[in-house]
């Protein structure tokens, strides 16, 4: 496992931190089209990500030859509930986008495993060449809570939230209380988010998980520090209601 160095920067508002990853992100998107044609951008879905995101949708890119995928999303809701991560993406950023970019979903009501391993064929295993994310309260990365299994070998699995988790998922208004939270999610991590082009970190200073994720080992109880230690694979998740859900973070970092 290659430890690569993580370069930390620090912003006086949010959105100077989202305006200086979306510059970021954007230089590395219009690059790859530049080289191949197109780019492929993995995203979180959570408040974090919205300064960047929305200065990412007013940045001078050519977004119909960039290919989107997200990191996670709750099984069996409603398609038009406002939890789901791929609705809470299309309203922040692809609504606001002018041009016609290509967003894969995952697909909420296919079977759990199904819903996996469908999302996981489709990503393929090219790297993306920018993927936007962030940490979770207990330093979870795309809702892979800790212990973190570092040799899992699937790019997209079934997951079930733990209580840290879920009550972030209140504390930020997603959901009104513990128990509505309680549903299986899927969760990405897939090996080519891993083996990306570019990575960008991005989010307020969470205590211990910020100091967990600057640590120099990768660390099974802080799944986020894993892009300390970019060699193997990295997984995405989906979740159903009632069972533990899921959702997952943005940002960018070399």
């Amino acid at each position: 496992m290659t430890i690569h160095p993580l370069s930390v920067t620090v912003h006086p508002t949010h959105s100077d931190l989202g305006a200086a990853t979306a510059a970021r992100a954007a230089e590395a998107i219009n690059a790859a089209i530049a080289e191949r044609g197109q780019a492929r951008v993995m995203l979180a879905a959570a408040p974090s990500q919205s300064p960047t995101l929305t200065a990412l949708a007013g940045r001078d890119v050519n977004f119909d030859k960039v290919t989107f995928f997200h990191m996670d999303d709750y099984l069996g809701l409603d398609d038009d509930a406002p939890q789901g991560f791929g609705n809470w993406l299309q309203t922040h950023f692809f609504a606001h986008v002018e041009a016609g970019p290509t967003f894969h979903r995952m697909d909420l009501h296919a079977p759990g495993e199904a819903s996996a391993s469908d999302y996981a064929a489709l990503m393929g295993e090219e790297p993306f060449d920018v993927t936007l994310c962030g940490l979770g309260v207990n330093a979870h990365l795309a809702f892979n809570d800790p212990p973190a299994d570092f040799a899992e070998p699937r790019s997209v699995r079934l997951v079930a939230l733990d209580t840290t988790s879920r009550q972030q998922q209140v504390d930020e208004g997603h959901f009104p209380t513990l128990d509505n939270v309680s549903g299986p999610g899927t969760h990405g991590d897939h090996p080519a988010a891993a083996e990306r082009r570019r990575r960008d970190l991005l989010g307020s200073r969470r205590g211990q998980a910020g100091r967990r994720r600057q640590d120099d080992r990768a660390r099974p109880d802080a799944r986020g520090s894993r892009h300390r230690a970019e060699a193997a694979p990295r997984r995405r998740t989906a979740r159903r209601p009632g069972s533990g859900r899921r959702g997952v973070r943005g940002g960018v970092r070399r």
